[in-house]
């Protein structure tokens, strides 16, 4: 087997490094109310992000910011700061997901000495003293009276091998970051590139599977390609996951096949983009504007792309633009325009696109006078965030002032926006591409879960099940206006409200969302269509063999099959969480299934995924509401299970009233006493719960979350939304006769699967 770094030796070959990797877990367990942070046996991470250096204490901090930008590197975090030595002392010695920012704070602020922290974690001492390494460079660069302009080169040149980034080092002397580059360009101070050589230079090592670090005095590459530039999407966590991996790997293929040399930057080992034969040269390091520079500048790159990562290059992408960086395809001054609430509603009244009733936040106040003049419920919307970060609904004033300070907090340098909540709305997906301002791509796609619900953890029906062609005409409209609008090169999506019309009237179509940028639906939409919306893409940012437009959306109502797309969460990983369903996402993954009706597909898609089961013959299916809950709903739910021979069971007298049918039983559950509550669950054979509530609980005393938890926690199937459980009904009302995964209700159904299997080919196929 040959050495795939040296392509000269064998794998049979003990390697000797001379790089330190270091690998740390991304958790997001801050999304989650009432979950448990501690860490253990059971994994709880959503992703991990490894760097490369050449000493530990460089790998590691560059690690710590790679797992979220808003780490500094090693260094106490504002929501890591205990009140007294005794708090600390327990959030030291029990393994959190914030331990380590636990340990900057008690090494930087309280001064704990590497014994006394040995003694309260048992982490070696090797790690502590490294630790101890980066906390004596930190205290000198904050010392008193120390600036900039009196910080020497050999200081300087420390910091930066010890893994210090420029904005910390700038936060540290009271300096920007820009001006702490500008000193270090000017003392001749810069990353070296090396290559990825597991046989430390002892043989040759041609691979082009870099990285970049201050421990050197030499580049191992000469820069002479200049390649095209392709910002991946970092670290999988909550809202950025494969999907954009792909998008990545399709652009650069595409770059490839164009004659372009391409150079990837991505620090997440678990992608396909870094592997390092899937382009030409890979940078395994930082996605941040400093590292991004570097190489832009070290390559001489033709230019960037940064609207197939997903969000973390969006966020460097106006400040690239405005320090000489060649952004390719939409203008970053568009993009910041698309993400700052404030000035994409304004754009949207100019070019007479509908959306809901808006404010930008100036007070507490004004924002509560808002509300109170468009009425409750309202939904805060801060700019520049991932997977709904600190977007909350709120249904009256004191939840509002809560929503308003936390969105505040995470975004703090860009406007936060208070719309009109529309209740009973079906939101809409519009994936799309577009050429100097031209639509030449789209798909729309159906949200089975009512609007409210996050656009990463609701089902997706493509084609649309119910939307009339005039609708499907109106948002392709609205698609070309705003491709129009913010001259559009490269991809976009949009979310989009269908409010029912009045007394037969159209349905009002108002956009919520837009990035312009591929979302994390393009590779479904294009497998769905069998069109690659990324390479089209792609070859618009680039302006080199662009497709001509094309509606793939024309003749949706005569297609042979339907595919739906669902949430996969993780729930049972998550002791405590709450498996509700909100405007910020919490699901970790998803299926997509083909089937030839949005019934078939849906079903299969839900049958795919990791916890669920239909109940089996004879069992019980409990029900729970709450007082947003339709009542039809409720009522067609369990009269199905009800007919099909299942015992209906409810938490309360009311529920049973309100669910109008015969034989309901009413079963009230200690749920605070854990010992007697798996004997009594098991009694009753539940093994469906379907929670229809839809308003967010304020604590772990709401029966709804407590029913919800029992379900994650007994291992039984959940259904946690009212119109997924409607669709899961109506689907096995559709099932023909002798056909499930399992034996279902009263009917002896036991072949392996409810549809016919077909490959995606054959699916394809079948519109030809």
């Amino acid at each position: 087997l040959q050495n795939n770094v040296t392509q000269s030796t064998t794998a049979c070959f003990e390697p000797s490094l001379d790089y330190v990797v270091t690998k740390i877990p991304r958790w997001d367990l801050a999304k989650f109310t009432h979950v448990s942070r501690d860490i253990g046996s059971c994994m709880k991470s959503v992703g991990e992000v490894m760097a490369i250096g050449r000493t530990f204490e460089e790998s590691l901090q560059k690690a710590i910011r790679s797992a979220d930008p808003s780490f500094a590197g090693f260094a106490p975090l504002a929501g890591c700061a205990p009140a007294d030595d005794a708090e600390l002392e327990r959030m030291l010695q029990n393994p959190t997901d914030q331990r380590l920012f636990y340990l900057a704070y008690a090494m930087l602020e309280r001064g704990y000495s590497v014994e006394r922290l040995h003694a309260l974690t048992r982490i070696d001492r090797w790690f502590l003293h490294k630790l101890d390494n980066i906390c004596a460079m930190h205290n000198a660069l904050r010392r008193p009276h120390q600036t900039l302009q009196t910080l020497g080169r050999a200081q300087l040149e420390t910091a930066k091998r010890l893994g210090f980034a420029d904005a910390q080092i700038a936060r540290l002397v009271s300096a920007s970051e820009d001006d702490v580059r500008a000193a270090r360009r000017q003392l001749g101070l810069r990353p070296f590139v090396k290559r990825i050589d597991t046989l430390a230079g002892e043989v040759p090592a041609p691979t082009n599977y870099l990285y970049t670090t201050y421990n050197a005095a030499t580049d191992d590459v000469a820069f002479d390609e200049r390649g095209t530039m392709v910002l991946g999407s970092g670290v999988y966590r909550i809202g950025s996951s494969v999907e954009f991996d792909w998008c990545g790997v399709s652009a650069t293929r595409a770059l490839r096949e164009l004659g372009r040399k391409t150079v990837v930057v991505n620090y997440n080992p678990e992608t396909v983009s870094t592997d390092f034969d899937e382009c030409d040269r890979l940078y395994f390091d930082e996605l941040s504007y400093e590292r991004v520079r570097d190489i832009y500048e070290l390559e001489g790159a033709a230019g960037v792309i940064v609207s197939v990562g997903g969000q973390l290059p969006q966020n460097i992408a106006l400040r690239l633009h405005r320090n000489d960086v060649r952004v390719l395809g939409t203008s970053p001054e568009s993009i910041d325009a698309a993400e700052d609430r404030h000035r994409f509603s304004q754009i949207l009244d100019r070019i007479g696109v509908d959306q809901p009733a808006w404010k930008e936040l100036v007070s507490s106040a004004d924002a509560e006078a808002f509300a109170d003049s468009v009425g409750y419920p309202v939904l805060v919307r801060p700019s520049y965030v991932l997977s709904g970060a600190a977007m909350n609904v709120a249904h009256d004033a004191s939840a509002l002032r809560a929503h308003l300070e936390l969105a505040a907090s995470v975004s703090p340098e860009h406007p936060v926006v208070v719309t009109k909540f529309i209740r009973g709305a079906r939101e809409l997906d519009i994936d799309a591409v577009a050429y100097q301002g031209q639509l030449i791509r789209h798909a729309v796609s159906e949200h089975v879960e009512d609007a409210g619900v996050h656009s990463g953890d609701a089902s997706l029906i493509l084609p649309p099940a119910s939307l009339t062609p005039d609708v499907l005409r109106r948002v392709k409209d609205i698609g070309a206006k705003v491709a129009d609008a913010f001259a559009i090169s490269g991809p976009f999506n949009m979310q989009i409200i269908m409010q029912p019309g009045a007394s037969g009237a159209p349905p009002a179509l108002k956009v919520i969302e837009c990035n312009l940028r591929a979302s994390r639906s393009f590779p479904f939409v294009s497998k769905v269509t069998d069109s690659n919306f990324v390479d089209a893409a792609t070859r618009a940012i680039v302006g080199e063999g662009v497709p001509a437009p094309v509606d793939l959306m024309q003749d949706a109502a005569s297609w042979p099959y339907t595919a739906v797309k669902v949430p996969q969460f993780s729930w049972t990983r998550l002791a405590g969480a709450d498996p509700f369903l909100g405007v910020e996402m919490s699901s970790t993954g998803e299926v997509a299934c083909f089937g030839k009706s949005p019934a078939e597909a849906y079903l299969v898609s839900l049958l795919s995924t990791n916890g669920f089961r239909l109940p089996t013959p004879g069992s019980a299916v409990y029900i729970g509401v709450d007082d947003l809950s339709e009542p039809r709903i409720a009522q067609k739910v369990a009269r199905h299970f009800a007919d099909a021979g299942y015992t209906v069971l409810t938490d309360t007298p009311a529920t049973a009233k309100l669910l109008a049918l015969q034989g309901v039983k009413v079963v009230e559950f200690d749920y605070a006493n854990r010992r007697t509550l798996r004997d009594a669950v098991a009694d009753s054979q539940i093994d469906l719960v379907v929670n229809l509530a839809q308003r967010r609980p304020a604590g772990k005393a709401d029966p709804n979350y407590a029913m919800r938890r029992m379900a994650v926690d007994f291992g039984i199937p959940l259904v946690n939304d009212q119109r997924c459980a409607e669709m899961l009904v109506d689907a096995l009302d559709a099932l023909p006769a002798g056909a499930a995964t399992a034996l279902y209700g009263k009917q002896p159904l036991n072949i392996r699967t409810p549809v016919d299997v077909k490959s995606w080919q054959q699916y394809l196929d079948m519109r030809k």
